[in-house]
């Protein structure tokens, strides 16, 4: 079965977004529950202060998963090392892909950029499962002028329409392939995209200006680029 890793600050009060949590309604999810400590502040002491609440602000939120459709289990975890914690966890629970947190409504459409270096079966293969047989539109998004690019796309895009998927393909051939990319945004209500891709995951995973930008793209899934996850 599909799994996601969902990492939520649990003792500052974050929140998952309802949408994010129904695109999630169709593989298994774990809510990791996190709380970044001082360098000085031993974990044990930590558990020993938050546990209670940290506990009970996870349990509400896994249980929002739960009413959502989805098969969920919660982890705690009090930790120096917010991303070394989400990979470690991630290879504990066999997760697939984990998610960035962002604002949105009901998930209609989905962009899946496919440009850079990233396992296009892979992700493919995920969307597949993720959508399942819900009326959830892809755009698959490549900016590349390489030889064969657009055969490439054409071909992913088939795969997904084999699968029922409605898929529609944006095939960037000039211009900054990532302000292309950032253009086609916000006409999608969510991303997922490879653990690989180049631009994106600089958009996302920069400094605090970028984060704060990135808030406004809406929720992000991450697929793995793990061997021997994939179903």
């Amino acid at each position: 079965m599909t799994r996601v890793l969902v990492p939520v600050e649990i003792l500052e009060g974050e929140s998952v977004a309802a949408g994010l949590m129904d695109l999630l309604g169709t593989v298994d999810v774990t809510v990791l529950g996190y709380h970044v400590l001082p360098e000085q502040t031993p974990p044990d002491q930590a558990r020993e202060q938050y546990e209670e609440r940290a506990v009970s602000a996870l349990e509400d939120v896994a249980d929002e998963f739960r009413a959502a459709g989805g098969a969920t289990e919660p982890r705690l975890v009090f930790t120096h090392d917010r991303q070394q914690t989400v990979d470690r966890v991630a290879d504990e629970v066999g997760a697939r892909a984990y998610a960035i947190n962002g604002a949105t409504g009901e998930v209609e459409r989905l962009l899946v950029p496919l440009s850079g270096d990233v396992a296009v079966d892979r992700v493919l293969g995920f969307v597949a499962d993720l959508v399942g047989n819900r009326d959830i539109a892809v755009t698959l998004f490549l900016a590349s002028a390489s030889e064969g690019a657009g055969e490439r796309l054409e071909r992913a895009a088939s795969r997904l329409r084999e699968a029922g998927i409605e898929t529609t393909t944006e095939h960037v051939l000039a211009g900054d392939p990532f302000d292309a990319l950032v253009e086609a945004v916000p006409d999608h209500d969510a991303i997922v995209m490879g653990q690989a891709a180049p631009s994106l995951s600089a958009f996302l995973f920069g400094d605090e200006a970028e984060r704060l930008a990135a808030a406004s793209v809406g929720p992000v899934l991450v697929v793995r680029s793990v061997e021997g996850l994939d179903g």
